[in-house]
């Protein structure tokens, strides 16, 4: 009913357009139609006229009146002709026929002939007059009057008219007749098809391969596969924009992300594999065993989707009490005080540990990624170590698997050959691989000399999780430069010898803290006066902390220039702006890093030397690992959070910032290299590279008023909350859902229909 309801809304309007067109077009026919008359009978009384003088000439003048009124008589028995009359060159009559008017004068018909339209009404009706001279070589000839009858053209524009009325019917029936029978069959198929794309098929369509490697179905009909895509990303746009005006309908939180899991993955095992543990065990001085939480953005945001789903971790094990604390199958409950997950730790020889690690990972892939001037390193011994342990990896894996189809989650970049391997042990299993570091270009890809297996590796994916969509478009590009594969750029997937893997971006965040992690926190004001005293910082300090791992990507040396440029320029700083760095060791093996340190302690050396006095060092260089709560403390007490990444595919240390300030207090400067400064427009964004934009942002925010700091972290706090870690790890599994789900039916349909043929051909 509805789409009838919609046709006949659709139809009155055309109809009525087809009426108002005829009743416009009928007077112009009319027109027309006379016009075209006028013209002919002008034409054929010029003829006739023309007939009429040759015969008048031959008439001899003794018997000319009575054998002209004779011969003219005769002219008018032509039905279309009323009467004829024969003018002197001074308008007088010479003679007429019965049926000329007697009132009609020669001067009057005359002048009425010259008009456009010669029409004359007459008591009898209305006539054409035509005036033609008898002789045309003669100035003073004698003329003919010739009437013709009109009312023959006004019947055939009648029946012109009768005629266009019933055409102009007939087409719009028809019109509307064909309209709407193709109205009713084209929505019969939009609705179904757009009722299957809103139910959630085709949202993310795999590729279902025969035996035979053809494809055996789509998910939705090749005119609504566009529609689909775009389905897809405006409704993930508005539910972005609703949650960001009105908040979440169903907040993301581990209670929601475990339904999903319990609903759209059914209770199946998740997998997690990384290199970095979750949880390292350390031995104390004392003899004792310590447990900490390294500073990942990894761990943060991998770590509360193991809690909700309570799989199994497998990881490097790295702490010198690892090995104490495991079983005999080297697994160990975690957290250790709420034990909801299972880490099983894989145990590295110094030999690969260095090569895997070190090598190729971290002076390989780390430098290659990032474009940071930094010259990878590749060696044949390192890529040997990088494939063997990534097998060793996928051993694992498949040994933790309960069933022949888990849900595996590949981390980071020390495990792109790993999808692959098992894909080759778990063909049923779904794989998400998520890449934490940004993607380069194809040319820049191109250095490394093993690309084309780390993109066969990489493509063994059910998923293929970027941050962000700059980063799946150069992937897409990579693949499409390097490999023989199928790319659908509206439906985001590549296949590779017959294996589709989906390519999105999932932007990675935090996990919000819950109210009792808020109680625990100390007042701004508190941790103001506690890193203070604990730093020995001026009372009226203006404050701003970065807090990074030791890394040449992180922006440091700029931000340490950035600094010493601003106590250049605001000299009113010079005595009370102090940053706070925090700067965590990491990878001291390798040479890059090792020179990257002493760097950064000359330079802020040279700063605090040249602007420092007594009691006051406008660079507190803190190299040691801080844990959350020393993290939490810093971010209560800075009047501004720096992040200068010269190149990062998210960075989670603005989003804890943001976490932390439940005063709406503080501000954020990020850099536009991050991958977070896409969704935190609200922030600072500067340009890291350009020393003078940092240095007056570094000014803008110690000098921005409360209410503004309020407005803006406001903003940014409601956008954390809501799009937080358990949101990101959503998003994947529900896509992954979806994916497992149709990967089943097709695998039943196909079996069915082989069943179904053996038992024909038996």
């Amino acid at each position: 009913m509805k789409s009838i309801h919609l046709q006949i809304r659709f139809l009155v309007p055309l109809l009525v357009t087809l009426t108002v067109a005829a009743l416009l077009a009928l007077p112009l026919l009319d027109r027309m139609t006379l016009r075209w008359f006028s013209r002919d009978l002008s034409a054929r009384g010029a003829m006739v006229a023309k007939t009429l003088s040759l015969a008048i000439s031959d008439i001899e003048p003794n018997a000319k009146l009575d054998r002209l009124r004779g011969l003219l008589e005769r002219g008018v028995l032509d039905e279309r002709l009323v009467g004829i009359a024969l003018c002197s060159a001074t308008n007088e009559q010479i003679l007429s026929t019965k049926g000329f008017p007697g009132s009609l004068t020669c001067g009057e018909a005359r002048e009425i002939a010259k008009k456009q339209d010669p029409r004359l009404e007459l008591s009898s009706g209305a006539v054409h007059i035509g005036d033609f001279p008898v002789n045309a070589q003669q100035a003073d000839s004698d003329r003919l009057v010739l009437l013709h009858d009109l009312s023959l053209p006004d019947r055939r524009s009648i029946d012109t008219r009768r005629y266009m009325i019933i055409f102009i019917t007939v087409l719009g029936l028809a019109v509307a007749g064909i309209t709407m029978i193709v109205a009713q069959l084209s929505w019969r198929g939009w609705v179904s098809g757009m009722r299957a794309i809103l139910r959630g098929e085709g949202l993310v369509r795999p590729l279902l391969q025969t035996g035979t490697g053809s494809a055996v179905a789509d998910s939705a009909p090749p005119e609504l596969q566009p529609l689909e895509v775009e389905i897809r990303q405006h409704l993930r746009e508005l539910e972005d924009n609703l949650y960001r005006e009105h908040g979440p309908l169903t907040p993301w939180d581990p209670e929601r992300l475990r339904g999903l899991l319990r609903t759209q993955l059914r209770g199946d095992q998740v997998i997690v594999v990384s290199n970095r543990e979750p949880y390292i065990h350390l031995k104390g001085k004392d003899g004792g065993i310590t447990v900490s939480r390294p500073a990942s953005g990894l761990v943060t945001a991998v770590e509360p989707v193991m809690r909700a789903c309570s799989g199994t971790w497998i990881a490097h094990g790295s702490g010198s009490a690892d090995r104490d604390t495991v079983d005999e199958n080297d697994r160990v409950a975690v957290p250790p005080d709420t034990k909801d997950y299972v880490l099983r730790r894989i145990w590295l020889t110094e030999e690969e540990e260095q090569g895997y690690y070190q090598g190729f990972a971290n002076e390989g892939l780390w430098p290659l990624c990032h474009v940071a001037h930094v010259r990878p390193v590749f060696r044949e011994s390192d890529w040997a170590q990088y494939r063997a342990v990534n097998q060793r990896f996928a051993d694992a894996v498949v040994a933790e698997a309960r069933s022949d189809d888990p849900v595996v989650l590949v981390q980071d970049y020390h495990f792109a050959l790993l999808p692959a391997m098992v894909r080759e042990k778990l063909p049923k299993a779904t794989i998400i691989t998520f890449w934490h570091i940004p993607w380069p270009n194809p040319e820049s890809f191109g250095i490394c000399p093993w690309r084309r297996e780390l993109l066969q590796g990489m493509l063994g994916s059910t998923i293929l999780g970027f941050h962000t969509r700059f980063h799946c478009k150069n992937f897409t590009e990579t693949v499409d430069r390097y490999l023989e594969a199928r790319i659908e750029h509206e439906h985001a997937t590549i296949s590779y010898q017959g294996e589709p893997t989906l390519v999105q971006s999932y932007p990675i965040s935090i996990a919000w803290p819950t109210d009792d992690e808020r109680l625990r926190w100390p007042a701004p004001s508190e941790a103001r006066r506690a890193v203070i005293e604990r730093l020995k910082l001026p009372d009226d300090a203006c404050i701003a902390v970065g807090v990074d791992r030791f890394d040449y990507t992180k922006g440091i040396l700029e931000r340490l220039h950035a600094v010493e440029r601003l106590l250049e320029k605001y000299p009113q700083w010079q005595g009370r702006f102090v940053l706070v760095q925090v700067a965590a060791p990491t990878r001291n093996a390798l040479e890059e890093y090792r020179e990257f340190q002493d760097r950064i302690h000359r330079v802020t050396d040279r700063i605090n030397q040249r602007f420092g006095s007594d009691g006051y060092q406008p660079v507190r260089l803190l190299a040691e690992h801080h844990d959350h709560a020393a993290l939490m403390e810093l971010y209560r007490a800075a009047d501004m959070c720096v992040v200068t990444s010269l190149h990062d595919g998210m960075n989670l240390v603005c989003k804890e910032f943001i976490a932390a300030r439940d005063d709406e207090q503080g501000v954020l400067i990020l850099s536009r290299f991050a991958g977070a400064a896409r969704e935190l427009p609200e922030a600072l964004v500067i340009n890291p590279y350009h020393v003078e934009e940092t240095t007056d942002a570094l000014h803008r925010a110690a000098n921005m008023p409360p209410n503004e700091q309020r407005e803006r972290m406001a903003s940014l706090r409601m956008t954390v909350r809501e799009f937080n870690v358990y949101r990101w790890a959503g998003r994947m599994l529900a896509d992954a859902g979806q994916w497992r789900l149709r990967e089943r039916i097709t695998r039943r349909v196909q079996r069915r229909a082989r069943e179904g043929s053996e038992a024909i051909d038996a």
